[in-house]
């Protein structure tokens, strides 16, 4: 991968009196280009090209052929990275041999009111800022996952799909629940064991569940190969219930054909997620670094994949501060002379990242040792005590830091190691 970290000088310096800057603003069928020099003056007239084999190889000809009577040697390229749309052209543009760069489009948004002072938006309009942007060093190198990190990327992102949709259909068996059978989730506070789902398939009314006799639904159990937890007494308190049902009574007929293609819906989405993460896990097998992360007590698998697939590969940062970063996890200050306000995290950068690793702190304080006595000492030191959601979000920080030390030196998780890295006051001990 030749993805790399510059800093803005060095960024700035790239682009010199030898560089062809283009900019391209990224639509869906159609993508618009503009060509400067590094100064801002511009070459030739706005292409619009299509989004398409023949639109990229003319966009190619038209900045070679403008590079070549202007005498530059280098190109480079900005894009806005507007959904997924971009992603075509930049592996057609980097397989080309060609510097593509992406720009903000926070940036891109601020600075388009600077040349002309209107808030006027167009492709035209656009592809200029972009372009603009580019000499000042307001620029990044995408980080654009390859071989197995481009394959759990994918893998990841189809699981996430795989779960939305499963939650949809969970919601809509609860749902149907409510109004059919409210009175199920009193003897099943979990609708989704097997003796549950066996009820739903062979008599989800509450009036079939009364005309079965307790033997009777005991025998669906056990013809399907379950004998544990269920008998006479669950089937009896099941009937129980039914009989004062509140359930709505009319339209029987579509809502068991409704049930039915949820149930179906639900076994579907289920198998699809298990195959899914055996892969998942299988993938990781070949990743450095990726099952010393799992050593980490309270972080599952899932979670380093999810890590990982919006990290990509650990060894292209030069320091976990850049994933900090990533995740929109830095902070940032609001102060002007005597105001002082409060410091917040800026929540620019991968929003996924950023909620994962939320997520998985909760679990993290309860289980892992470590963790939760770094969690009360942040908490409760005497000099500057974290609220609770921002020793958190602390948390969150300092496992990048661990994971990023275990993926990127491929040792396994030391609990006493990374408290004693710490750098804290003589309290911590009392404390923790």
């Amino acid at each position: 991968m030749n993805y790399q970290q510059y800093t803005q000088n060095q960024k700035i310096s790239q682009i010199t009196e030898d560089t062809l800057v283009v900019g391209i603003d990224v639509g869906k069928n159609k993508h618009a280009a503009r060509a400067f020099n590094y100064r801002g003056i511009e070459f030739n007239e706005v292409l619009y090209f299509d989004n398409n084999d023949y639109g990229f190889k003319s966009l190619r000809k038209w900045f070679l052929n403008i590079a070549g009577i202007h005498g530059k040697k280098e190109v480079i390229i900005g894009l806005e990275p507007t959904g997924h749309y971009w992603l075509p052209l930049h592996e057609f543009l980097d397989g080309n041999g060609f510097k593509v760069v992406t720009v903000n489009p926070h940036h891109v948004k601020k600075s388009k009111e600077l040349d002309d002072n209107n808030p006027t938006k167009c492709d035209k309009k656009d592809a200029k800022v972009i372009a603009k942007l580019l000499p000042e060093g307001r620029y990044s190198e995408p980080n654009i996952p390859v071989e197995i990190y481009a394959e759990i990327r994918v893998a990841y992102n189809h699981r996430e799909r795989i779960i939305k949709d499963l939650n949809r259909v969970k919601n809509s068996i609860i749902r149907w629940l409510d109004i059919y059978f409210p009175e199920f989730q009193k003897v099943y506070k979990n609708w989704e064991s097997k003796s549950a789902l066996l009820i739903l398939k062979n008599t989800p009314f509450p009036h079939e569940v009364v005309e079965n006799t307790s033997e009777e639904i005991v025998d669906i159990w056990r013809d399907n190969g379950i004998k544990r937890g269920v008998g006479s007494k669950k089937a009896n308190k099941l009937k129980s219930v039914a009989k004062n049902t509140i359930g709505v009574t009319t339209g029987h007929e579509m809502a068991r054909e409704q049930i039915k293609h949820l149930l179906i819906q639900y076994e579907l989405l289920i198998k699809q997620k298990d195959e899914i993460e055996e892969k998942i896990i299988e993938i990781m097998k070949e990743i450095p670094g990726a099952m010393e992360m799992v050593t980490i007590k309270g972080i599952g698998e899932m979670t380093v994949a999810g890590f990982i697939a919006e990290c990509g590969e650990l060894f292209d940062y030069q320091h976990p501060k850049q994933i900090i970063k990533l995740a929109g996890l830095n902070l940032q200050e609001h102060s002007s002379g005597k105001y002082k306000g409060e410091t917040r995290i800026t929540k620019r950068g991968r929003s996924r990242l950023r909620a994962l690793l939320f997520r998985v702190s909760l679990p993290l304080v309860r289980h892992n040792k470590e963790f939760n006595q770094l969690h009360k000492y942040y908490t409760t030191r005497s000099k500057n005590p974290l609220k609770k959601k921002q020793s958190l979000i602390a948390i969150c920080c300092k496992l990048i830091r661990v994971l990023y030390a275990l993926g990127t030196k491929e040792v396994e998780y030391d609990g006493e190691k990374m408290l004693n890295d710490i750098k804290r006051p003589k309290d911590y001990q009392q404390v923790a």
